[in-house]
């Protein structure tokens, strides 16, 4: 008797914009994000805001060298405290001009003296939940989450076996890319290659061997999609590498659920995806590339551009497409093609995303 037919999620779980209001509040408030990169704040007292889960955030690294994340918010009558990016011996919000440590301890504020009983040593900025992973920043809006190297166990090790340089790396370029889809679309989309062969020819002809190319659970445990390939034969690659590098040859990428993942092209070139929610209908991604202290790189520059060109705007069509398919009424969740001996024509990776998803909703 044949097992049951594994189905996609029903179109209700990227639709909906409750199930989108349950992520922001459970899913997304409670799993690592990507934050930015230790480069942005190199010295004591540089600082980036940002975005997660519908919360206004900013790290800061202090004059002790750690580099911490609060809640964007002044703890007297709740103004801002920085926009974009910059660097501040102390932290002063615009309002009222509370003055705030590069720690988060309140600091002065005018008359603040004059208050009976007033102790300025029990205000603090809140902290958020911070980690550095070779050498970028996530942050956890759950105090007692696990840590990530539960989450994504042996990850950090075997990112660095394929680009032992990583921590001399520094970002070049960020590419932010719009989508007219939901976010789950748009990860579906990255965490398989069922339509690589037909939809990515410069990807698939130009940088790996498809026939080559699996997804699969990461054999560790945790919440990561590792895919794995060999490089095009050198005459056939768009860009020079050097075989002589370990696993110059390979290519690697590790997803770690829910919106973040780093990519090790052949030549042991360091590219990341990060992903941020907006609402049901829309996202936007930001494609990393990295050298060696940010220095220019003719190589990597055209690498960037290459993959706007092709490999991305070819992605935009079919998730945009497929975020309007799943609002057609005739729309039927189909099964998954779960090939038993897996490879690049089978949708493993997304029964395992799927079940991830349905997780984070129904329970």
């Amino acid at each position: 008797m044949n097992a049951p037919l594994t189905r996609s999620l029903d179109a209700r779980y990227y639709t909906d914009p409750a199930i989108f209001t349950q992520e922001i509040q459970g899913l997304l408030a409670r799993t690592w994000q990507f934050a930015g990169h230790v480069a942005q704040v190199r010295e004591p007292g540089d600082y980036f805001a940002f975005t997660i889960a519908d919360q206004n955030l900013f790290c800061i690294r202090g004059r002790d060298g750690e580099i911490r994340t609060f809640y964007n918010v002044c703890q007297h009558r709740a103004h801002e405290m920085v926009t974009g990016a910059g660097n501040t011996r102390v932290v002063v919000c615009p309002y009222h001009a509370w003055t705030y440590e590069l720690s988060g301890q309140l600091r002065a504020g005018p008359n603040i003296k004059s208050v009976p009983g007033f102790n300025r040593s029990e205000i603090c900025l809140t902290s958020v939940r911070t980690e550095v992973f070779n050498g970028f920043i996530f942050v956890n809006l759950d105090d007692d989450a696990a840590a990530m190297d539960d989450w994504y166990p042996g990850v950090r090790e075997q990112i660095r076996a394929f680009v032992p340089h990583i921590d001399d790396l520094e970002p070049l370029e960020w590419v932010e890319i719009s989508e007219n889809c939901n976010w789950k679309v748009s990860i579906e989309n990255y965490s398989e290659c069922y339509h690589c062969p037909t939809n990515h020819p410069t990807f698939a002809e130009g940088v790996v061997k498809p026939e080559t190319y699996d997804i699969q659970p990461d054999p560790s445990g945790g919440y990561v999609l590792r895919h794995t390939t060999e490089c095009q034969s050198l005459d056939k690659m768009t860009y020079p590498i050097d075989m002589s590098v370990p696993h110059a040859g390979d290519y690697q990428s590790w997803f770690l659920w829910p919106m973040f993942s780093f990519q090790c092209y052949p030549g042991n070139v360091l590219n990341t995806y990060h992903w941020r929610a907006i609402d049901a209908d829309h996202c936007t991604v930001w494609r990393g590339w990295y050298t060696e202290g940010g220095s220019e790189s003719a190589v990597i520059r055209q690498l960037a551009v290459q993959d706007r060109e092709t490999t991305v705007e070819e992605d935009i069509h079919l998730v945009e497409s497929v975020h309007r398919g799943l609002k057609s009424r005739g729309y039927r969740p189909g099964p998954l093609v779960l090939d038993p001996g897996c490879g690049v024509m089978s949708e493993h990776s997304i029964a395992r995303l799927q079940q991830w998803m349905r997780e984070a909703i129904d329970t």
